[in-house]
């Protein structure tokens, strides 16, 4: 089932999200939902509290990133559940990259993050899993991370950016922003 996206401006996507338990309902019909709901939005990762769950969890596949001459071969093939993720060994080394999110639309901004991580987390069928992942994968990882801990992309802008991108947002959250998958907006649409 595909559920809705959740837009900027909507609490439950600037808390802190809470562990999954090895016994949370229809977990696995959940995961199913959110992979459908990110290759609906064509998206490369969903975190739960952005289809309004606040829940350690989120589906990335950043095959997409993988095609092709010039692909990042960490990506070929890179398709995960992570459930209670925890990064750890973060580079020194960073990068900074464009990034984009289901949840702000329209929004894309340069982000510094470390090249190399380790994470440890439980797959799908609760096996825990850790593994060192580098390039976009960890790029991919720590932007779904991020969404669990209740920060996102306007959180790494410097402050005067986060000024200049302060109508964009509002109108974001107004739901005055075209967009072709399913969303919800957290106030109501004001023409």
């Amino acid at each position: 089932m595909i559920r809705a996206i959740v837009a900027y401006g909507d609490p439950v996507l600037k808390k802190e999200a809470e562990e999954v338990q090895e016994n949370h309902p229809d977990l696995g019909q959940l995961i199913e939902d959110m992979w459908e709901t990110m290759y609906e939005a064509d998206g490369v990762g969903l975190a739960a509290p952005q289809i309004g769950l606040s829940l350690r969890l989120f589906v990335a596949d950043g095959s997409p990133f993988g095609e092709g001459d010039g692909g990042d071969p960490g990506c070929v093939g890179f398709k995960r559940v992570m459930i209670n993720p925890v990064l750890f060994d973060l580079s020194e080394e960073t990068s900074s990259m464009d990034e984009g999110c289901l949840s702000i639309p329209g929004v894309r901004e340069p982000v510094t993050r470390p090249e190399r991580i380790g994470v440890e987390y439980y797959d799908q069928d609760w096996n825990l899993v850790e593994e060192r992942l580098d390039g976009l994968a960890a790029r991919i990882v720590q932007h779904e991370n991020d969404h669990l801990d209740g920060t996102m992309i306007p959180d790494h802008v410097p402050a005067a950016k986060r000024m200049l991108l302060h109508g964009k947002l509002r109108d974001i959250g107004l739901g005055k922003v075209p967009v072709d998958y399913k969303m919800k907006f957290p106030k109501s649409r004001r023409r």
